[in-house]
């Protein structure tokens, strides 16, 4: 008798409803006919074949599962190191799309074998999953013709369901070459490998990216430019230059030149409205749209290049790419751009901007993560990466043949979803909102999370019942700071001990409190009482023992212009940082008085604010970027203070670094999740006695990272990622270090170890989602995820 880790059912919620159809017994083997690494070999001896759901619409995996025999199980448990990232032991997961060239052959002996390509393997690899003898051929029959309508729903985002014959009809490949045959007396892989047969098979999965690439292209027809818009009407010219035309080629990874020579023209269409067409020298139309934001532009001096996402009415996503044949030419047309872009998001005139404060724009759009590192570093930095976090140890894995499949439930049952965290400084212990409800977790020492309790009402003293949109932990982390969103000029303190609502706070008549930060960088680990709070228009102290309304009027500025006031956050030494939705900063070292430094806007809205502990590194989230301003003064008569100290110099400036994702990989994100880029608050890793040396944020099911480090050095794609199988609502490091991530989806908690993040690639774009488990089960092991095991948690309460 055969079973498998009955796990999937945390993925996405119970498997019953998620799984498709099967074939339940089988062999799974991997076939070279052309590789000098050996004919072929046998996978998984006994498996079961899976199509599924993912959390994402018109996305279906293909998923072999090892099955074990009685007893067999427990022994491949005790192999905690077993999993190489490359070669998962317990399951693989395939993405259902046209390129695997998935089919079936009834063999002369009257088996029928399944058949995809490995598209991480070399030209002419496939996978095949050779059905027991026992399977009803009806059962095949329906299991082939699932993943025809899978394949169909991916590449034309809609139901098979009234597809015709003919639309169907490109997902056969029964014309392909005829499946070679697997040799049946290949040895399973063997569930304790030594350690040098490990990473040789880790290293058998390493491909250098031309070689992936190239396969990849063979494997799929190349990404074809949409239909072009035309201007809604004329306008004045801001910027006309010609260039290159190059397309972002999703299957091979690479840019593609579609026009040798065209013409790009930026207009202002009046009434703060702008529009970029890009026209062949012979006449025909490339490209036309809007200018905004979300095209994400990025321009590189070294390659002469702009680079630039463009999405189409239906939700696509295109990155393209312009080359000009000088400098002089690419300035004039970022100037353009910029020029759009800026006026298009203040409605204000660029003439009309300071020359500093638009150097300063131009600067940060210029491409400061360019630089190629080699094949020797690049292993370099890994390593170095490796032994500064062995000490964090891998997480041990058990599985309880005890526990019920119903002890996990992760339906959305009170209409609710997680929205906020909180990751305590004091106590090891984060914080989840989820409506009125509050979750409570504890750190464990293995880095796993442990529910440990429910907060099940949020109510003021006077009972009534409210959903919190801003929380901040208090006084050591025993009492935690709530906003009611339907009584903006009062906070609520919640004793966390006691689980309920003690103290409401007036902070003032007219002055409404739009958010709030701890006095110091690390007063909530104190028992500071006061804090500071902003609203719109003003930055304040709300002192919770004054008598009557709460904020302190000695210690109020309040400005007459509209600033729009969007986000704060504190040093150490208590220096503020006030960011607004029009996208600058202004810095003080204290409160009541005028800010002694005003950063200018790149143009988005700040949504989030971060700054390091000692105040040099200032770390702003808008929709599609972050902004990441050294403070340091470098020269002049204020050389060595900060901008909360000492304002910069008419001639000088803070450095601005804007960090984004390439717009290729932008394109790929939106291109598998439907979603454009949109950044959750950003956050440093901090502790004390400690540096900042890396930064999450996430958009959609993405984690993303990056190293310090690297980004200040220059480095190309200084960033790493994750995905998971439902978007990430919230996220920030455990306190004390960067090793951890916390973060939550709609119905889930994880910690989860940066080791598990990946260089974003189109498999790791792709997919396979991340693993979703209950506590106390084995977590799925997904395709080329981490070969650590991460524990997900229900958060329902």
């Amino acid at each position: 008798m055969f079973m498998i880790k009955n796990v999937s059912k945390y993925l996405f919620g119970d498997s019953s409803k998620e799984v498709i159809t099967e074939i339940p017994q089988g062999q799974l083997y991997l076939v070279r006919p052309l590789s000098p690494k050996g004919y072929s070999e046998l996978i998984y001896k006994d498996a079961v074949a899976t199509i599924r759901r993912t959390g994402q619409e018109y996305q279906y995996q293909l998923v072999i599962q090892r099955a074990y025999e009685e007893g067999e199980e427990e022994l491949a448990e005790d192999d905690e190191d077993a999993g190489a990232e490359g070669l998962d032991k317990d399951e693989k997961t395939f993405l259902l799309d046209q390129s695997l060239h998935f089919r079936s052959e009834k063999r002369s002996g009257g088996e029928t074998v399944l058949a995809w390509r490995d598209l991480s393997g070399d030209p002419g690899d496939v996978y095949e999953f050779v059905c027991d003898p026992s399977i009803q051929e009806e059962k095949i029959q329906t299991f082939l013709l699932a993943a025809i309508d899978c394949q169909f729903e991916r590449k034309y985002r809609r139901s098979a369901q009234k597809a015709t014959e003919t639309e169907l009809q490109e997902f056969y490949f029964d014309s392909d070459d005829a499946i070679p045959a697997a040799s049946s007396v290949s040895a399973p892989l063997d569930p304790k490998p030594t350690s040098k047969e490990t990473a040789q098979r880790m290293a058998k999965d390493v491909r250098t990216p031309t070689k992936l690439n190239q396969a990849k292209a063979r494997d799929s027809g190349p990404t074809e430019a949409p239909p072009a818009k035309s201007a809604p009407r004329s306008g004045e010219v801001l910027t006309k230059q010609i260039g290159e035309l190059h397309l972002f080629d999703f299957p091979s990874g690479t840019f593609v030149l579609q026009d040798p020579s065209v013409v790009a023209v930026v207009t202002d269409l009046g009434g703060w409205q702008y529009w970029l067409q890009i026209t062949s020298s012979t006449g025909k139309e490339w490209l036309g749209q809007a200018i905004v934001p979300d095209i994400n532009p990025v321009f590189n001096f070294d390659y002469l290049s702009a680079i630039f996402n463009h999405y189409t009415d239906d939700g696509s996503a295109y990155s393209w790419l312009l080359r000009f044949k000088d400098q002089a030419v690419l300035e004039n047309f970022q100037e353009g751009v910029m020029q759009a872009l800026w006026e298009q998001l203040n409605e204000t005139k660029w003439s009309k901007v300071k020359d500093q404060e638009r150097e300063y724009v131009l600067e940060a759009f210029n491409d400061l993560t360019m630089k190629d590192v080699n094949e020797g570093e690049e292993e370099a930095e890994e390593e170095e990466d490796e032994e500064d976090e062995e000490g964090d140890g891998a997480r041990s894995e058990h599985y309880d043949e005890d526990e019920s499949e119903d002890d996990v439930e992760l339906d959305n049952k009170d209409g609710n979803i997680n929205s906020q965290l909180a990751v305590g400084t004091k106590n090891d212990r984060s914080f989840v909102i989820r409506g009125s409800k509050i979750g409570v977790f504890k750190h464990l020492p293995n880095k796993h999370l442990e529910f440990t309790t429910n907060i099940s009402k949020v109510e003021t003293p006077k009972g009534k019942l409210f959903s919190p949109t801003k929380v901040m932990l208090h006084q050591e982390d025993q009492n935690m700071v709530l906003q009611d969103p339907n009584n903006p000029n009062s906070l609520y303190r919640m004793d966390l001990e006691y689980g309920k609502v003690v103290d409401e706070w007036k902070v003032h008549d007219d002055i409404a409190v739009s958010g709030f930060a701890p006095e110091t960088k690390f007063s909530q680990r104190t028992s500071a009482q006061s804090f500071i709070g902003h609203s719109k228009n003003a930055l304040f102290r709300i002192d919770p023992r004054v008598s009557g309304n709460k904020l302190v009027e000695a210690q109020l500025k309040q400005y007459l212009s509209k600033n729009d006031f969007s986000a704060a956050a504190t040093t150490e030494k208590g220096y503020i940082a006030l960011a607004s939705n029009k996208g600058d900063v202004r810095l003080y070292d204290r409160l009541g008085i005028n800010a002694k430094t005003q950063i200018p806007a790149l143009g988005e809205a700040i949504v989030g604010l971060d700054v390091s502990a000692d105040g040099r590194w200032i770390l702003g989230t808008c929709k599609t970027y972050l902004i990441l301003i050294d403070n340091l003064q470098k020269d002049g008569k204020n050389e060595g203070k900060l901008g909360f100290e000492k304002p910069f110099a008419k001639d000088s400036k803070p450095q601005p670094r804007r960090l984004c994702l390439n717009p290729n990989h932008a394109a790929q994100f939106q291109h598998e999740t439907g979603q454009p880029i949109s950044f959750t608050r950003a956050h440093f890793n901090t502790g004390l006695d400690s540096q900042e040396t890396s930064i999450i944020t996430s958009t959609g099911p993405f984690l993303v990272t990056w190293t310090l480090k690297k980004v200040l050095e220059g480095k190309r794609d200084p960033y790493q990622i994750k995905r998971y199988a439902a978007e990430v609502m919230a996220d920030n490091f455990e306190f004390g270090s960067d090793k951890n991530v916390i973060l939550a989806l709609p119905n889930e908690v994880d910690m989860v170890s940066r080791k598990s993040f990946k260089r974003p690639t189109r498999e790791s774009i792709m997919g396979p989602a991340a693993r979703v488990s209950g506590v106390g089960m084995t977590p799925r092991r997904s395709g080329r995820q981490s070969h650590l095991r991460d524990e997900i948690v229900n958060s329902p309460y």
